[in-house]
């Protein structure tokens, strides 16, 4: 199954998944609305562009266990804060992705595929 492959060619494609999982449950629970704030899309715009911008690509480290930290300061304070609140939460309402994206946590940066 190349779902659960971490090094398929799904790897930006389902971590964009992740992301938005994670944004749409910390504006629920934040914000309590039931789509996206605009401050909350915007976080997920720019996650997403630097997703598309990243140069690894499908061998991509999850972003805290990368070498190069492209979000912005305050971007990546942001996101960390989504993180913290929706990753345990991802859990229940998402677990697939969530598994997978702590397999992807212990991918190093420069993975090579075989």
């Amino acid at each position: 199954m190349r779902f659960l492959n971490p090094g398929s060619a799904l790897r930006v494609s389902r971590e964009k998944r992740t992301i938005r999982a994670m944004v749409l449950i910390y504006c629920r629970g934040r914000h309590g609305l039931t789509s996206l704030c605009s401050d909350c899309q915007e976080l997920l715009d720019y996650a997403h562009c630097r997703l598309d911008r990243c140069p690894f690509g499908d061998n991509k480290p999850t972003c805290v266990n990368c070498p190069i930290h492209c979000y912005k300061p305050t971007m990546r304070a942001n996101v960390k804060e989504v993180m913290r609140y929706a990753g345990p939460r991802l859990i229940f309402r998402h677990p697939i992705l969530a598994f997978m994206h702590l397999l992807d946590g212990r991918r190093s940066p420069l993975h090579e595929q075989t």
